[in-house]
């Protein structure tokens, strides 16, 4: 290793870390603005109302392939005009689309937020929902698929996040 070697920080540390209060901020305002799909399966798997309507912000050929049980189907650019028919202002609401890949989620999160909503974005979209293995609705019938190993523990519906 040359002294220049060792004077550059590795990639991962060339931005130093913040410091914790600045990160304790950071990470708790993130959980304000986003769910997960294990935590939004289990809430919605609990007897009673979870406190949240979810909301498909997709087109409708993408909610007939598969959506989450329950959940609002309304497209981001109808949320204008339709919100107040379909969702009541005092009920936050959880906002997904397909998947990491789409910012499909959070134009809807912002579009709602702008409407005066309380709202959140479920992180890993309907894809994710799938892959955790959670039940899905299409146009047809109900479904389940096996929990990819890669997103969920094998076996244990508890991945001790």
């Amino acid at each position: 290793m040359t002294t220049t070697d060792s004077l550059t920080p590795n990639p991962v540390l060339r931005v130093a870390p913040a410091a914790p209060a600045e990160a304790a901020a950071y990470f708790r305002a993130s959980l304000v603005f986003h769910a997960d799909v294990s935590d939004v399966a289990a809430a919605l798997a609990d007897d009673g109302d979870p406190g949240f309507v979810v909301l498909d912000s997709r087109s409708t050929a993408a909610w007939d392939q598969g959506h989450v049980p329950g959940a609002v189907h309304l497209p981001t650019a109808l949320i204008p005009d339709q919100a107040g028919q379909l969702l009541d202002r005092s009920v936050p609401v959880v906002t997904y689309c397909w998947g990491p890949g789409c910012n499909g989620a959070t134009r809807a999160a912002l579009a709602l937020a702008e409407l005066g909503y309380q709202v959140k974005e479920m992180l890993g979209g309907f894809e994710y929902w799938v892959r955790e293995g959670f039940e899905f609705e299409t146009w047809e019938r109900r479904e389940r698929r096996t929990a990819d190993p890669l997103t969920a523990p094998a076996g244990s519906e508890d991945c001790g996040c």
